[in-house]
């Protein structure tokens, strides 16, 4: 499925930054620059894809090389060590990192205004809204507990009411009626459901007060003072990328069948439903990646909701301003 265990927990790797090298190049007629992706390629990184087919990467001065994600990969992890300059995490995992580890991190951009994250459920058997979790089997991967569990205290249930069981990424239990509900990407997954004979429903963790972003843009303080201009003129690129597919989610998914989504398995239908459904989570009035005063004032108060103390310092706007 489309989420693993391992993607957004980041492991005690600090012990790394005391060696992490100086990523700063030699300016060329193209800067190279490495950005590490949060998961396998589909359709939540066709922005970049785009970008990357049209040539704004390297309109933009960059060389760039794009690593792909995968359930063996921790996205801080490769900032961290130097693998690349620039990744995709979410604002629990990296802020706890900075808070508990002192991680050298900054959070520049948010690509999900929203986290597509939710509760997703048959509609034979609908659940939608936390309080009907109440006396029904949730399955929930073990890196989304906390965010769970925050989602029912801010609604008013008690987690002991819900009778929570791990999760393995795969909808067959729930088809089968052998759990109510799981926790999963519900711009993805009621596709899959789709495929196997049912009807899905779903709701965000964040509409019910989990409000934090998710694919935020992450950087190392060090690489972002060493390239600066370079981080800047990726996410300039990258937002003409996002720009472009989302203005018509069906139309790009089909010319990255025989590249960027080789061998992956899913089907192009799946990736247009996953590219619609993302369009709204997405897209932002003041730009693709823009994170507000009143955004980052609400993924702090979700934030401190799980114990985690976020503090506007952790979220850096004045690279944004120079896009």
């Amino acid at each position: 499925m489309h989420l693993s265990l391992n993607r957004r927990h980041f492991m005690g790797l600090m012990g790394a930054a005391a060696t992490m090298p100086m990523m700063g190049r030699m300016a060329s007629a193209a800067t190279p620059l490495n950005f590490q992706a949060s998961w396998i390629n589909d359709a939540e990184f066709a922005g970049y894809f785009l970008a990357a087919d049209k040539g704004y990467y390297k309109e933009a001065g960059l060389e760039l090389e794009y690593l792909s994600g995968g359930p063996d990969v921790i996205p801080e992890s490769s900032i961290i060590a130097g693998k690349a300059d620039l990744t995709l995490t979410t604002p629990d995992t990296t802020i706890k990192a900075i808070v508990e580890q002192g991680a050298p991190f900054k959070i520049i951009g948010a690509q999900y205004q929203k986290n597509p994250i939710g509760i997703v459920s048959l509609a034979k058997n609908p659940i939608k809204e936390p309080k009907d979790l109440i006396g029904k089997t949730l399955a929930v991967p073990p890196v989304n507990v906390i965010s769970v569990e925050a989602m029912l205290k801010i609604s008013g249930v008690d987690k002991s009411q819900v009778n929570i069981v791990p999760y393995a990424y795969d909808p067959t239990p729930l088809i089968k009626g052998e759990i109510d509900a799981s926790v999963d990407f519900t711009t993805n997954v009621p596709f899959t459901i789709k495929q196997a004979g049912e009807d899905a429903t779903s709701f965000l963790l964040y509409d019910f007060g989990f409000t934090i972003f998710n694919d935020t843009v992450v950087v190392t303080e060090e690489v972002l003072k060493a390239k600066r201009k370079e981080i800047v003129a990726f996410l300039k690129a990258s937002r003409k990328g996002w720009e472009e597919n989302l203005k018509d989610p069906a139309a790009f998914p089909k010319t990255f069948a025989d590249t960027w989504f080789k061998g992956t398995g899913r089907s192009i239908e799946n990736e247009v439903y996953f590219n619609t459904a993302q369009k709204p989570l997405i897209e932002n009035a003041k730009g693709i990646f823009s994170m507000s005063e009143e955004a980052i004032a609400a993924n702090i108060e979700a934030l401190a909701a799980v114990g985690i103390t976020a503090k506007r310092e952790h979220f850096d706007t004045t690279v944004l301003e120079e896009v």
